[in-house]
C-alpha cells in the first residue's frame, strides 16, 4: 500500500477552476485503480500554513542554540511546530500530486509557502561537502497546472515560472522526475476551453491508471 498525498492550490472548486477539475478526475481515477492506497487531500487554502518570518526565524535559532522546544514564545512554537508537521507529512508520503492554476507566470503565494515549509534540512535534504543531496529518492510526483495562455510552446514559453520553478525543487529533495499535465490556453482559444478540458480530463484518467 502506498500514500498520495494530493495538495490544491486554488481557492476554487472543481466546478469553476480547469485545474482542480482535471485534479478531480485524476483522483477519482488513481482511487479506483489503486483502492488499496492512502490517499491524503491537502487543500492550501484550507490549512494552516505558516510564513517564514521573524518567529520562524527566531524559534529555529534558538533551537540551533541548544534551546529545548517549550522554551520557545508561544508564537515562535505554533510556527515552528505547525512547519514541522508540514515537513514530516510530506516526508511520509509516497507519491505527490500538486494542482495549481497559473497565475502571473507562477503559482499562488500558497504554494511557495507550502513548499519552503518541505524543504527543510535534515528532512527533505542534507547539506554534503560536494553540495546539498536530496533524501526523497524512490518517490514521484505529478504537476496538474492550467493556465489561460499557452506556455509548453510558443513565444510564451521562457515566460513558465510555476512548473520550471517545482521541477527544480523536487530535483533538489531527491525526486528525479516531475511529471506533467499542462491544462492550457483556454483563455486564448474560448471556443475551444470545453474541448481543452476534456483532452485533459482524459488524459488525466489515463495517467491515473499508471501512476
Amino acid at each position: 500500500m502506498a500514500q498520495l498525498l494530493f495538495i490544491t492550490a486554488h481557492p476554487n472548486d472543481h466546478s469553476t477552476s480547469y485545474s482542480m477539475a482535471v485534479g478531480k478526475e485524476f483522483l477519482d481515477a488513481y482511487r479506483a485503480a489503486n483502492p488499496n492506497d492512502e490517499i491524503v487531500e491537502l487543500d492550501l487554502y484550507k490549512q494552516n500554513i505558516p510564513y517564514i518570518d521573524a518567529d520562524v526565524f527566531s524559534g529555529w535559532g534558538k533551537l540551533r542554540s541548544g534551546s529545548e522546544f517549550g522554551q520557545l514564545s508561544a508564537e515562535e512554537k505554533a510556527k515552528v511546530g505547525r512547519l514541522n508537521e508540514l515537513a514530516d507529512q510530506f516526508t511520509a508520503a509516497d507519491k505527490y500530486v500538486f494542482v495549481t492554476p497559473m497565475w502571473n507566470f507562477s503559482y499562488p503565494p500558497i504554494m511557495k509557502a507550502y513548499i519552503d515549509s518541505i524543504c527543510v534540512a535534515g528532512k527533505t535534504f542534507r547539506y554534503t561537502e560536494n553540495g546539498p543531496v536530496g533524501l526523497l529518492g524512490g518517490k514521484k510526483a505529478l504537476h496538474i497546472q492550467a493556465s489561460g495562455s499557452v506556455y509548453t510552446e510558443g513565444p510564451m514559453g521562457d515566460l513558465e515560472m510555476a512548473h520550471r520553478h517545482l521541477k527544480v525543487i523536487m530535483n533538489f529533495i531527491g525526486i528525479p522526475s516531475l511529471e506533467a499535465l499542462f491544462v492550457e490556453g483556454m483563455a486564448a482559444a474560448p471556443d475551444q476551453a470545453e474541448s481543452i478540458k476534456e483532452k485533459a480530463i482524459q488524459r488525466a484518467r489515463d495517467m491515473a491508471q499508471t501512476y
